[in-house]
């Protein structure tokens, strides 16, 4: 049976073309799909959308710990005693 590649991306160039015309094919933004032979080997994306993805992850793991924590008991603290 074949092994099928999924092409997340709207676009793709095969790297050798990468090498040749980085500014041509990473220079409007948009996610693309890098190729050799003819399988996706990485993805470029753009600056903003790869911090964005970053953040993303962070604030997931974040919650992650609150929801922990809301599961533990509490303590009453007053004002007076910090």
């Amino acid at each position: 049976m074949p092994m099928i590649d999924y092409i997340l991306t709207e676009k793709s160039a095969h790297l050798s073309d990468l090498r040749n015309n980085l500014k041509k094919i990473t220079g409007k933004g948009e996610a693309v799909a890098i190729l050799s032979r003819n399988k996706p080997v990485f993805y470029a994306v753009p600056l903003e959308v790869f911090e964005n993805m970053l953040e993303q992850i962070d604030d997931m793991q974040l919650g992650k710990v609150i929801k922990k924590r809301r599961r533990q008991p509490s303590v009453k603290v007053s004002i007076d005693d910090l």
